[in-house]
């Protein structure tokens, strides 16, 4: 399952959100977002842990659970959209609008 965190402090790396997550059940993989230009957290990340009945486990009691001074918002991740059939939408005559 993967899983959105946000309300992440600046200051949390990969590496400390594993750990938190990893109390609950096995993690997979864990990505915060960060920002192109300057590689700063976004204040948000995934985390996907194989086993759902873990993760429900990590939801329930890591939401809103307070982490380096802010509370945390915790959450299943929503499925994606196609990254390439948003954005840019072309008329008929193929140029954009």
């Amino acid at each position: 399952m993967k899983i959105f965190v946000g309300n992440l402090s600046p200051e949390v790396n990969e590496t400390e959100l594993n750990s938190l997550f990893s109390e609950h059940g096995n993690v997979s993989t864990v990505t915060i977002v960060r920002d192109g230009s300057n590689q700063m957290s976004r204040g948000f990340g995934f985390v996907e842990m194989p086993r759902k009945v873990d993760a429900k486990k990590a939801l329930k009691t890591l939401n809103d659970f307070e982490f380096r001074g802010k509370k945390l918002a915790v959450n299943e991740a929503k499925q994606g959209r196609d990254r390439n059939s948003a954005g840019s939408r072309k008329n008929f005559s193929g140029k954009r609008r």
